[in-house]
């Protein structure tokens, strides 16, 4: 079953569904989590995980254009001050979008298909994500910080005998997503020989 969001409408506009898109959890989205495609919530994965981005929120305002409008997938703040509106598109998006924005005095930006699923930084994101909802217990928290501090470095099945109180990759993958811990997520999907290092703190 799906229902429209009385704010989408004209030209542009996108049926918001109630079916939920997997991964089901957000570390840093602001407000509720509302994804109208599977394309936005492969985007708002990315955004997840990108270590710029602050905090981001769905369907934030509307841009007013010649006959219709139009609201973007996502809003995204960055640790620098900017704020940037970010869609999902297919190849190419629509100009106007960009020049509405523009007229607000904000950045806009398409992210198309392409772009989202190049490399494996968009599989990494989901499979981290499916542990989005936990947090890892001091204790544990403290040992992997401890093994980074006296080895600099150490790789996931390393990593995975640290834990004693959480399961293990749920631990590891909450401290990533915490941006505790980093690992490569663009040159191959996350493996036992992945090198985990700490974040910059």
């Amino acid at each position: 079953m799906s229902s429209e969001n009385p704010l989408l409408g004209g030209r542009n506009a996108a049926r918001v569904n109630n079916v939920f898109f997997s991964p089901k959890a957000t570390v840093r989205c602001a407000g509720e989590p509302i994804f109208r495609s599977r394309a936005a919530r492969d985007l708002g994965c990315l955004l997840d995980v990108d270590p710029q981005i602050e905090t981001w929120e769905c369907l934030p305002l509307k841009l007013r254009l010649r006959d219709a409008g139009h609201i973007p997938d996502f809003l995204a703040r960055y640790f620098t001050g900017e704020v940037r509106l970010v869609d999902a598109c297919e190849l190419t998006g629509d100009p106007e979008i960009a020049a509405a924005a523009a007229r607000m005095g904000l950045v806009h930006q398409f992210v198309s298909r392409p772009e989202r699923e190049a490399g494996w930084r968009l599989r990494n994101a989901r499979d981290l994500l499916r542990y989005g909802n936990f947090r890892c217990p001091l204790g544990d928290r403290i040992r992997v910080m401890s093994a980074l501090d006296e080895f600099g470095s150490f790789t996931v099945a390393e990593g995975l005998t640290l834990f004693r109180e959480a399961p293990p990759m749920a631990g590891l993958a909450s401290l990533i997503l915490q941006r505790i811990l980093t690992v490569d997520l663009d040159d191959e999907l996350i493996n036992p020989d992945s090198t985990v290092r700490g974040a910059e703190r």
